[in-house]
């Protein structure tokens, strides 16, 4: 599309950089044009005490846990908003790119792409041990690479149509409003 808008609610934005990595490479290689590309990212506001990821026993990792979510988050963003706005420079391309903090843990993960397309999976919590800090801690946490992206599209039929206008309301109601 020449106008590309990707709007986005998630929780370090880490699949979905991996996501993007293959059209930003078409992108730059030539083989997809776009003249504009907006985009616009809900993540948790860095002083929340999360849902998610948390540990899973009482152990006084609470804030090891949260400055290590809160590391993937900074560092996944930062590197999306370097590479999409590189494509300025490199691509002459019209860039904008906003980022903005919810007051909550989103329990979902939501793409939506050009007001036509949405992308949507489930966070499952679970158990499991992550190196924090070169030191096992056992938490509760999602890993968005394992969540199953459902897709709804205009054109799909009326349920896809509603999903795809009920989630682009919910997210500009969240930009709008709350989100920070």
């Amino acid at each position: 599309a020449p106008d590309v808008r990707i709007d986005a609610i998630c929780l370090t934005a880490e699949s979905l950089n991996a996501a993007l990595a293959d059209p930003l490479q078409l992108i730059r290689a030539g083989q997809i044009t776009p003249d504009t590309v907006r985009f616009r990212l809900l993540l948790p506001s860095r002083n929340l005490d999360l849902a998610f990821p948390r540990p899973a026993e009482k152990s006084g990792d609470d804030k090891r846990v949260h400055e290590h979510w809160l590391g993937l988050r900074n560092s996944h963003g930062a590197v999306l908003r370097h590479s999409l706005r590189a494509l300025r420079s490199t691509r002459s391309i019209d860039v904008e790119v906003s980022f903005k903090a919810l007051p909550f843990t989103p329990p979902v993960k939501l793409y939506l792409l050009n007001g036509s397309e949405a992308l949507f999976a489930y966070y499952t919590v679970k158990r499991r041990e992550e190196q924090i800090d070169d030191r096992p801690v056992e938490i509760y946490d999602v890993l968005g690479s394992d969540s199953t992206l459902f897709p709804f599209g205009r054109g799909g039929g009326t349920r896809d149509e509603a999903f795809v206008t009920q989630s682009q309301a919910w997210f500009d109601s969240l930009w709008d409003t709350i989100a920070m």
